[in-house]
């Protein structure tokens, strides 16, 4: 059973040793020298205007944040569901069926309030 994980153990591991190893290259090789063009805040190549602080995001901003979350992370339990779906019981299909019920509702009533509208 533990040799089922090894090789996504030597994955792991292979990763953590090539982030480290690019990390070391940045810092050993990169420039460390701070100027005024550096220190500027980036914003898509356009240039910072205002006070960030004054700006506020409209609701809907976060609301469309939240509706994405939330789908996002509905695939991540649909997708297992969907490998296995051949050796599940009936049970299993019935949950699934009830879930994406629930999700659709939430989608549906997000909708019906025009969260998704942009004016």
């Amino acid at each position: 059973m533990i040799s089922d994980f090894t090789p996504v153990v030597w994955m792991l591991i292979s990763a953590g040793i090539l982030t480290a190893i690019m990390m070391a290259v940045a810092i050993f090789l990169g420039p460390k020298k701070m100027t005024k063009v550096k220190a500027e805040p980036f914003e898509c190549g356009i240039e910072p205007t205002g006070d960030a602080n004054d700006t506020r995001f409209p609701v809907k901003f976060y609301l469309v944040a939240i509706l994405f979350i939330l789908f996002d992370i509905e695939i991540v339990f649909l997708y297992p569901w969907a490998v296995v779906f051949n050796e599940l019981p009936m049970a299993a299909f019935v949950s699934i069926v009830i879930f994406m019920t629930v999700l659709m509702a939430g989608l549906l009533y997000a909708i019906k309030k025009g969260v998704l509208e942009w004016k």
